[in-house]
This record gives C-alpha cells, sequence and structure tokens, in this order.
C-alpha cells in the first residue's frame, strides 16, 4: 500500500470509528462509554493524528522537536510508531506545554501553551475518539471549534433571529476563560459521558501537565492552556452547560449564538 492509499485509509477507518461512536451516543444520552484507549492508540487513529497536526503546523514544544525535524530526521512511521508503544504500554506522561504571549487586538497579550508535538498527537488522537460522543450533546447554538461548524454559521444563525424581530443584542466574552477552567468541574463533565480510567487520565495529564516560561516550569491548577490541540473542545464541553441551562430556562428571554467563549443572546424585549 503506498503513502496515499495508506493516509486515505486511515482517513476512512477514523471516520467510520466517529461515525459509530456518533450514532451509539445518540441513540443513547445516558450512556457511558468505557472501551476507548484502544482506539486511541489505534494505527489508523494516531496516523490520521499525526497528518491533521502535520498539517496544522506550528513551532515545537519544550523538547524542541519540530515536524520537520520529525519528517526528515526521525522519520514519520518510527515516529507514529514510538507514540503507539508508548500509549499501549502504560508509559505515556505529556511534556508541560511551552508558554509563549501574543499581542491581541486590545493591546493587552494572550498567553499560549504550545505542547510539544508529541503530545499534540495523542491530544488529537484522543479527540478524534471522544468528540462524536460529545458532539451527539453540543447544543445547535454553539458554532465555534466543532467539526463542520464555522463563525459563518454562527452569523447567520444570528441573521435568522434578528430577520424574527428583536429588540436589542448583548455581546458577551468570558474574561480569562481558557486560563479558569475549574479541572474538577470540567472531569465531572467528562465523565458524565466517559468511564474509560485510562482516557480520564491522559485527559487530568494534560490539565495538571504545567508549563514553562522563561526557564521556569509552573503548575497549573486551574485552566486548559489555549494552544493545545484538546483545549477548544474541552472549552465547548465546559460551556455546553451553558447552553443546556440557557435551553431550559431561558430560551423565552432570547436566542442564544455562541461561538467558543464568545456569545450574543438575542432579546426579544426590554
Amino acid at each position: 500500500m503506498n503513502a496515499a492509499k495508506s493516509a486515505n485509509y486511515a482517513k476512512d477507518k477514523a471516520r467510520q470509528l466517529q461515525t459509530a461512536l456518533y450514532l451509539a451516543a445518540k441513540g443513547n444520552p445516558r450512556r457511558r462509554f468505557h472501551a476507548l484507549y484502544d482506539k486511541v492508540h489505534r494505527g489508523d487513529i494516531l496516523w490520521e493524528a499525526w497528518k491533521r497536526v502535520k498539517a496544522n503546523g506550528g513551532s515545537g514544544g519544550v523538547d524542541g522537536m519540530t515536524i520537520n525535524h520529525i519528517v526528515e530526521a526521525v522519520g514519520e512511521e518510527r515516529f507514529v510508531g514510538g507514540i503507539q508503544k508508548t500509549l499501549m504500554d502504560g508509559e505515556y506522561h505529556p511534556l508541560p506545554a511551552r508558554r509563549k504571549e501574543i499581542p491581541k487586538a486590545d493591546g493587552k497579550m494572550r498567553p499560549l501553551g504550545i505542547p510539544a508535538i508529541r503530545d499534540r498527537v495523542v491530544q488529537m488522537a484522543t479527540k478524534m475518539v471522544v468528540e462524536p460522543i460529545f458532539e451527539a450533546d453540543f447544543k445547535d447554538c454553539s458554532y465555534g471549534f466543532r467539526p463542520n461548524r464555522n463563525q459563518h454559521g454562527a452569523i447567520r444563525h444570528i441573521r435568522r433571529a434578528v430577520k424574527k424581530g428583536v429588540y436589542w443584542v448583548v455581546d458577551i466574552d468570558i474574561r480569562g476563560y481558557f486560563d479558569n477552567i475549574a479541572h474538577e468541574k470540567l472531569m465531572q463533565l467528562v465523565e458524565q459521558r466517559i468511564s474509560d480510567r485510562r482516557v480520564l487520565k491522559l485527559i487530568r495529564q494534560w490539565l495538571k501537565a504545567g508549563f514553562v516560561k522563561d526557564d521556569q516550569f509552573h503548575e497549573t491548577e486551574v485552566g486548559s492552556p489555549q494552544g493545545g490541540v484538546i483545549s477548544p473542545f474541552l472549552s465547548n464541553l465546559y460551556l455546553n452547560y451553558l447552553d443546556t441551562i440557557w435551553e431550559k430556562k431561558f430560551a423565552e428571554t432570547g436566542t442564544l449564538v455562541r461561538f467558543a467563549d464568545d456569545s450574543a443572546p438575542r432579546m426579544r424585549g426590554a
């Protein structure tokens, strides 16, 4: 099997798994999934995860390993195979993220936590396995960092609500959202659908991995670092609780449209 066929095979197998998990979760809203870790370290899942991380690009983490070095010196198959063996042997431990600050439009700085590429691949594989399960639960008002959803869909949703007639609009952004997510509350939400202890351990490890800034290690007691592959998914999971409460208690007040931690309720009356 040549490289192109191998890549397509991994992509197709990953899509089949995701579809099966989504349908199983959709068919039983109370089901908790207990056999997922073996899917995270499946060869086709890890290979597709590596391809996605490679396509996304970006700089390396605290270990200095870059994508170019992996491709040119280590070898892609050897790199992915090494990750698979580490996971299967139960010896995987994430490195702390590399902290980098980038300027925001308002002049402030946004902290990014850049995981090592090896950790990005494992995060991507885990995300590919668990995301379809929670996608079965996520609300239609949520558009940020979800498969086949984007800001254009959010804008169309807003326009449909406006055409129905609104009096005013409230634009909301949660300050420092990623940096202040409560780990235990987040894990409680994860555990509503996942009971596989090894997958839960992976997620806890990433949340507690800490970060390195100016050669100093810092622990992380709260938050999920922006820059991590799995962080946008976890942020959506955390805010899905908000979407659920709004749908149950405030639907008559207005229409909530959310893009990550930015939301804009369309109010029908003052």
